[in-house]
């Protein structure tokens, strides 16, 4: 995806919380890659600051150990200092990870805003906190492991705060995208949380119990602005798993047109294929109010396969939706998975043909990931297909378990034929430089400026 610089926002949501609901808490947001820290560098601040809680993102699995570093050092430069982390990784093995790693003391798991700003009043509050009465919380008393009741979700999200990107103020001009945005500002918003599809491969549904909740189409529209006027933030990306379209959008859309930014102001946001097919009529009003990039998962062109993946769609649903998108004049970035049990060299070629034939503007393509909290997850483990244990390679680039057909080796070989096929089209690359859609023709030259495929084979 290129060079890009994205703000903390889950950080920054549990911030602006935890000033709004727990009084005299002193509150810093370190963001360690815009200040461009090194360890040692973090190591220096946490000994100036002395925090009496060190909380540290954790994004995915693959950043997990760079979590356990951190609270690691915490814990080297005062022992005494609390660690908590959360996010989806946590929560799912939260029993695995307090074994694992002594320097953490407390996993909050699932949506952590009421679990944290609770936890940080107890520790003001009481010399010796109460931890077994806070629920949505993991934790290790001596040598016992402790799992605490879940916490019910926040009923209104549109009752949170604003993220707290006064905190990071002075970075907020680093904050960019450079392949899909150019020199735009860059801020993150979250316009609902969850999904109710229930995909084998993804951890979202579960880590939401399978609902989805969505603030109002004011409030989201409320965040765009503030974002829009506070920070000068011009590019907008909506986090959210499956944002879901229909009404639910028309409406954010009609709140931006009526602000009056939706010319100066560029959104993306993730939709399923069957919901943009659904809701067509609205695709023609987001390009109006300003969203001109769309990512819709096609993750496969066998029907077999996408019914293992519990997808629920065609591929003639894909070619559809991409042609919808098109003649919306927004930008279609498609995904693809290769790696599934059957996969063969034969079954990944008729993918590549797939890819070519549906031809988005973008397209990414990931090796099947086994993620914990995923159905996929438990049921590798159970048939022991698992052969990398190293959650750092859980990045969707690197090849964890082979196929019926294809070793891991092997896998990764397919990857790169999979990026070669698409994009060493010399026919695909002209059209992309000369694309009349303005976000296709900044990719392309961004791209044929990076050396794409020199860079892919040099991965792989």
């Amino acid at each position: 995806m290129g060079e890009y610089l994205p703000p903390p926002l889950g950080i920054l949501e549990l911030a602006s919380y935890l000033e709004e609901k727990a009084e005299d808490v002193e509150i810093e947001v370190l963001d360690c890659q815009a200040e461009q820290f090194s360890w040692q560098d973090l190591e220096n601040h946490i000994e100036r600051l002395t925090p009496d809680i060190v909380a540290p993102s954790a994004l995915a699995t693959c950043n997990s150990y760079a979590v356990a570093n951190t609270v690691g050092i915490a814990k080297k430069v005062n022992p005494q200092t609390t660690t908590v982390v959360g996010g989806q990784h946590f929560t799912a093995t939260a029993d695995e990870s307090l074994a694992a790693y002594p320097e953490i003391d407390i996993i909050v798991r699932g949506e952590g805003e009421q679990t944290f700003a609770e936890l940080v009043r107890e520790f003001g509050q009481h010399k010796k906190p109460a931890l077994h009465k806070i629920k949505g919380i993991s934790f290790k008393q001596g040598d016992r492991i402790f799992h605490n009741p879940p916490r019910a979700f926040i009923k209104d999200l549109d009752d949170l705060p604003f993220p707290g990107y006064h905190l990071v103020r002075e970075h907020m001009d680093k904050y960019h995208f450079t392949m899909m945005a150019g020199s735009k500002n860059y801020a993150l918003i979250e316009g609902s949380r969850g999904c109710p599809h229930k995909c084998t491969f993804c951890s979202q549904w579960k880590y939401w119990n399978g609902q989805w909740r969505s603030k109002s189409a004011k409030r989201i529209a409320d965040e765009f602005e503030y974002c829009y006027n506070e920070y000068g933030s011009k590019f907008l990306w909506l986090v959210d798993d499956n944002f879901g379209l229909g009404k639910h959008v028309d409406d954010l859309c009609d709140e931006i047109l009526k602000r009056g930014i939706a010319d100066d102001i560029l959104w993306f946001v993730q939709a399923r294929i069957d919901d943009v097919i659904q809701h067509q009529n609205v695709l023609s009003k987001m390009h109006k109010a300003g969203n001109q990039w769309m990512l819709i998962g096609a993750e496969s062109g066998n029907i077999a396969t996408l019914e293992t993946f519990n997808k629920k769609i065609r591929p003639s649903d894909v070619k559809q939706a991409v042609e919808l998108l098109r003649k919306s004049d927004i930008f279609a970035q498609a995904t693809f998975i290769i790696g599934e049990r059957k996969d063969s060299a034969q079954t990944i070629h008729h993918l590549r043909e797939f890819a070519n034939h549906v031809d988005p503007d973008l397209a990414i393509f990931m090796i099947l990931t086994p993620f914990p909290g995923t159905d996929l997850y438990e049921e590798a483990r159970q048939n022991q297909w698992i052969e990398d244990s190293n959650f750092a390679n859980y990045d969707m680039t690197h090849a964890i378990m082979p196929t019926e057909n294809l070793s891991r080796k092997q896998l990764q070989q397919e990857l790169y034929k999979c990026y070669s096929s698409f994009y060493g089209s010399v026919g695909r690359r002209l059209k992309g430089l000369l694309a009349p859609n303005k976000m296709k023709r900044r990719t392309y030259r961004y791209l044929a400026g990076q050396g794409l495929l020199k860079t892919l084979a040099s991965l792989f």
